[in-house]
Parts: C-alpha cells; sequence; structure tokens
C-alpha cells in the first residue's frame, strides 16, 4: 500500500473530547446514574445507547468506542430496514442510534471487580507519545511498529498541520508489550525495517479492516452489510460488481455514515475521506470479491425495491470479470487480473488488515504472466 500523500504521524498525546467528570451523570429525572439501578426503565429488555451509557458509566465518546471494540456487545434494534439509515453503525451519535444494549450485558459489565475504572480503561485511546511511553519506546520505534502493521489505531484526526493523527487502544498495547517484548528492545528484525524504512503504511489499511468488522457486526440485515463493504470502494468499483441501477441506489441509500468525528474543514475531510477508501490493489481485489459475495447473500434474502415498489426478478449472479482488481478506475494492477467470483475463492483467508510479505504479489503475477491467482491476497 502506498503511503498517502501528506499523510504523516504526529508525535503527540491525544485526549478524549471531553473533561467531565465520572461522579455522576445527570438525568432527565434528576437523578444519576450512582442513584439509578439498572432496570428502572419500564421493564423492557433492553435500552437505548444513551441509557446504557448512564448506567455504565461512561461518557459517550467512551461509549462509541466500547461498542466498536467490542466490549459493550449490542443487538439491532426493532423495525425493518427499508431505507434510508444514514446512522448504522457503531462510531457515532447516529450509528448507535438503531442499536440496544440488552439490561443482561449491562449487569455483566457492572458485576466486574474493578467497574466502573477497570471498564474505562478498556476503552482509553492514546496517541503516539503516550503509547511510546507504555511501551518504554522511544515514539519512532513505536511508529515503525504502528507502519507495520503490529497492532492496529482505532481513530484518527487530522491536525492543524493536516497531518494524521492515530489513535490506539492503551489495553491492545499493554497486551502487545506482553507478548512481543523483544520487539521492544535491541534491534528491529531486519524486515521490520525494510518496511518500516518504505513506503508502505498499514494504519489506514488496517483502520478499515477494524471499522468494517465493527459495522457488519452491528447489523445482520444481509443488505446493511453488503452497503457496509460497497463503502470502501469508490462509486466506480461498486458499479462494476453491482451492474443493477436500482441496487446501487438501494446500497447508497443503506451506506453507513461516515464517523460523527471526521473534520470538519474542507482539507482536512478530503484527508480523512481519503482514508476512507481502499487504496491498494490487493486491498480493493479483497473487497470487491467480498461485496460480490455479500450481495449473491442479500438478492436470496430480498431483492432490493424498485421506483413503483414492485420487486423485480433477482439479478443474475456476479459474473467473474465484473470482479476485477482495480475496474475501469484506473487503480488496479496492470492487465487488469481476474479474481473468480461468486463462489469463495480457495485460499483467500486472509483479512484485508493482514501484515504481509511484499513482492510475493509481483513474482506470482510474473509467473502466471500477469494473471492474479485465485487467493490474490498476500501471503
Amino acid at each position: 500500500m502506498t503511503k498517502h500523500e501528506g499523510v504523516t504521524e504526529q508525535h503527540g498525546t491525544s485526549t478524549h473530547d471531553g473533561t467531565s467528570t465520572h461522579d455522576g451523570i445527570s438525568t432527565h429525572d434528576g437523578t444519576t446514574t450512582h442513584d439509578r439501578k439498572p432496570g428502572q426503565d419500564g421493564g423492557s429488555p433492553t435500552v437505548a445507547p444513551a441509557r446504557a451509557a448512564e448506567e455504565l458509566e461512561l461518557r459517550r465518546d467512551e461509549f462509541q468506542l466500547a461498542v466498536q471494540l467490542g466490549i459493550v456487545r449490542t443487538v439491532p434494534g426493532q423495525g425493518p430496514v427499508t431505507g434510508s439509515v444514514p446512522g448504522t453503525g457503531p462510531d457515532g451519535t447516529g450509528g448507535t442510534g438503531r442499536l440496544r444494549v440488552h439490561r443482561r450485558e449491562i449487569e455483566r459489565l457492572r458485576a466486574a471487580p474493578d467497574f466502573p475504572d477497570g471498564l474505562r480503561d478498556r476503552v482509553r485511546v492514546v496517541g503516539s507519545a503516550e503509547g511510546a511511553r507504555l511501551l518504554g519506546v522511544t515514539p519512532t520505534r513505536f511508529t515503525r511498529l504502528a507502519r507495520t502493521g503490529h497492532f492496529s489505531p482505532l481513530r484518527f484526526y487530522v491536525n492543524r498541520y493536516r497531518s494524521v493523527v492515530w489513535l490506539y487502544p492503551a489495553a491492545e498495547l499493554a497486551e502487545f508489550a506482553l507478548n512481543h517484548p523483544g520487539l521492544l528492545s535491541g534491534r528491529l528484525p531486519l524486515d521490520v525495517r525494510t518496511d518500516a524504512d518504505g513506503y508502505e503504511d498499514w494504519r489506514p489499511r488496517n483502520w478499515r479492516a477494524r471499522r468494517l468488522g465493527a459495522l457488519l457486526r452491528a447489523s445482520e440485515d444481509p443488505w446493511v452489510r453488503t452497503a457496509a463493504i460497497a463503502s470502501l470502494l469508490d462509486p466506480l468499483q461498486v458499479a462494476e460488481v453491482v451492474d443493477d441501477p436500482y441496487e446501487r441506489v438501494y446500497l447508497d441509500r443503506l451506506r453507513p455514515a461516515p464517523p460523527p468525528w471526521r473534520p470538519a474543514g474542507p482539507t482536512a475531510r478530503e484527508i480523512a475521506d481519503r482514508l476512507m477508501l481502499a487504496d491498494d490493489p490487493d486491498e480493493i481485489l479483497w473487497h470487491r470479491m467480498s461485496l460480490a459475495l455479500s450481495l449473491d447473500e442479500a438478492r436470496a434474502d430480498r431483492h432490493a425495491p424498485r421506483p413503483d415498489g414492485r420487486t423485480g426478478a433477482a439479478p443474475a449472479a456476479v459474473r467473474p470479470e465484473a470482479v476485477r482488481a482495480g475496474g475501469g478506475s484506473g487503480t488496479g494492477p496492470a492487465g487488469g487480473a481476474l479474481a473468480l467470483a461468486p463462489g469463495r475463492p480457495v485460499g483467500v483467508t486472509r483479512p484485508p488488515g493482514r501484515r504481509t510479505r511484499r513482492g510475493l504479489l509481483d513474482r506470482l503475477r510474473r509467473r502466471k504472466g500477469g494473471a492474479l491467482p485465485v487467493g490474490g491476497d498476500r501471503s
């Protein structure tokens, strides 16, 4: 993956966007979360995200992080998916609007002996400087490990210098330190030094893979899940895989909204929007294949709505030539190598965010005379 132009690491400590304390969250009836017990909400088996955050004594952004990390398990809200759901997903205020939290889940988390401090520690995110202090390494070494995919960022923001600042879960960094002490001292392995000094940066790709996983966990509706995969591809890529215009309109209506913490300024937003789309040929190919498979599952569940309210016959299965890496957008490998679809490709087992050895894909292409073999993900 090529490094995004103008995107660099800022070695600064990140903080949450609020300064309120955790001594108690006021509610509409004048009580606080310390005064109210779970179950005082009309006897409903599930509660809204805002109420769940109160009972778990988390700020709104902390609750969103807990959902994204899978620490707080959610269930889909009631009602069928009939049209636009711009906030579907776990990473924003609107994104959690359709989700519910079961009371058993709240009781499970509150029963932990270190509640609530332990729960807050699990959702804490840090920047490069604080992350380096947690690992006991220099900021330069920390950035090298992050660039080569040894741990994945959870969020990012664009600072006033138009540089991307990546944020990492502090708990995962602590676990990495326990599992890989050899990478924290002494000379780094040759492959890590080579990759870190090159142009490949795995942070954007790993962040996209992580966000996609959270979006897929947030819904069981096959069309919503298909829309989540399509959101990682530019419209030309989607049009080459989804040739039915009504299906493309439906997927666009179900497209997950960008995270609410996306920058507001036009230049910073342009950088953030670029990070939200797959840009590596292998990653693009992976998501095109995933989109084709998910689209077939969605069609088997129900047809996309038509303007007249009727549902026509299901379109034919996605053609193999529609899952060409890069397609007509000019971003794929030279020659437009083909991948088999819609059947699950043999050997394609790695998610798009895994680290792989550089150069193997090119060697395979040369060996096959320019054609990408089945299972074209790097290994």
